[in-house]
């Protein structure tokens, strides 16, 4: 059997790349990417990031933004859930097995694969680029860990590299481990690097080279895994199928606060819509529906209060109106008069695949006739878009909506969007 190889396919600077493909004005200017109702920084391209931290709250930099010239864009999840199925689905076609791990990026199996791989990712790179305009980095190594940090080698040394290292060379892969720190490591977070560092562990090449044992016994047999990855030795697999959401969750915030219970209603509407069809693209049903409703929670001069409720469903179902009639229930149970309402909550518990249950021979279980129904709505919303076919009582989002007061056109999924040439 062939020793396994890796790549680790990353999007630079996601969000950002999404917005500079239409505007190649902003090519060279530096841009951030604002959260949900434009409250903070989740996204930076790279000229922007000795500017801006991430996670900054936009009310607060709105001017330093403006002095150094750095353009700020709403969320625009449509086009980049679009833009990265495009780059997927170049990926896909080219390399025999891929997982998509993030929006922005994936591992691939090069086993069998012709050599030598650094070319194989420069002309994988070439195609993504020109056929999405968005760029890569690519690292190529004998497990998952260390793919990850090719990758991050690729990007942090670009002009070096050409945006593509592979890291199966034993003296490349060793020189690497001992210049990056322990933080650097795909899993470590912050907390972890802490005990690390209490140990004498401070670079990646010491956690490689530490007892994998001693890490098992007094961390856990993740951390093993992971010294072991640093060494070259393959632990982690490739999922090429995600696993099925044990939970599924809709939740977000309100553009502004509600005080009436008619769009709070609406809203929830929406949720359990987006929930159920998230149940039915995995293939489950739903017992258990909880539904939360909160006040804003940080602001001193607000009256405060939170609440949640389980609604338990006559039968595992994945009826897109069973469930909405289950969240509203709830929520006009949460409801209280007099406070101003930030957020709510719809999610979907104690969830199993069709195949997984036996029905009570007296229960009264979902009819044929509703997954049929189901069935249709989901290839009609398929072919035609997401919302083509809803339920009525989903409103156009006018009062709970999201605030994006920067939102870029949907250059890709709404036809009036579509960009326009003029002829002359």
């Amino acid at each position: 059997m062939s020793e396994a190889v890796f790549a680790l396919i990353d999007c630079n600077s996601f969000y950002a790349s999404c917005e500079r493909v239409f505007r190649p004005d902003l090519q060279r200017t530096p841009i951030v990417v604002l959260s949900n109702n434009d409250g903070c920084v989740i996204a930076r391209s790279a000229d922007a990031k000795p500017f801006v931290k991430m996670g900054a709250l936009f009310h607060e930099i709105r001017g330093d933004l403006k002095r150094h010239g750095i353009v700020a864009f709403s969320s625009n999840y449509a086009l980049y859930g679009d833009m990265s199925e495009r780059v997927m689905s170049i990926l896909e076609a080219r390399l025999p097995a891929v997982e998509v791990y993030s929006i922005d990026e994936a591992f691939a199996d090069l086993r069998g694969m012709p050599e030598p791989l650094d070319a194989l990712g420069r002309a994988l790179r070439s195609e993504v680029k020109q056929k999405t305009g968005i760029a890569v980095g690519i690292g190529i190594a004998a497990s998952k860990t260390l793919a990850k940090l090719a990758n991050h080698a690729a990007k942090r040394w670009q002009r070096q590299t050409g945006g593509v290292v592979d890291l199966r060379d034993p003296i490349r892969r060793d020189k690497l481990l001992k210049a990056l720190p322990v933080e650097a490591v795909w899993g470590i977070g912050k907390r972890m690097q802490v005990h690390l560092n209490a140990l004498g562990i401070t670079t990646a090449w010491d956690l490689a080279s530490h007892d994998a044992w001693a890490l098992r016994k007094r961390f856990s047999v993740v951390l093993e895994k992971t010294a072991r990855e640093l060494r070259g030795i393959s632990c982690l697999e490739l999922e090429e199928s995600a696993p099925a959401k044990q939970e599924i969750c809709c939740s977000r915030s309100f553009g502004k606060r509600l005080k009436a219970i008619e769009p709070i209603e609406e809203a929830v509407t929406a949720f359990a819509t987006r929930a159920a069809e998230k149940l039915r693209a995995q293939g489950s049903l739903c017992r258990q529906v909880r539904v939360s409703l909160r006040t804003g929670m940080f602001n001193p001069d607000e009256a405060k209060y939170a609440n949640g409720i389980l609604c338990q469903l006559p039968y595992p179902s994945n009826d897109t109106r069973l469930l909405i009639a289950a969240a509203r229930d709830g929520i006009r149970h949460l409801y209280r008069d007099g406070f101003s309402y930030a957020k709510a909550q719809v999610l979907l518990l104690d969830l199993c695949r069709h195949d997984e249950y036996t029905p009570d021979l007296f229960a009264a279980e979902q009819p044929v006739k509703t997954q049929r129904l189901m069935s249709t709505l989901d290839a009609i919303n398929g072919r035609w878009g997401r919302g083509t076919l809803q339920p009525g009582r989903t409103a156009k989002q006018a009062e709970w909506g999201m605030r994006r007061e920067l939102l870029s056109p949907a250059y890709t999924t709404r036809w009036r969007d579509l960009l326009q040439v003029d002829a002359n």
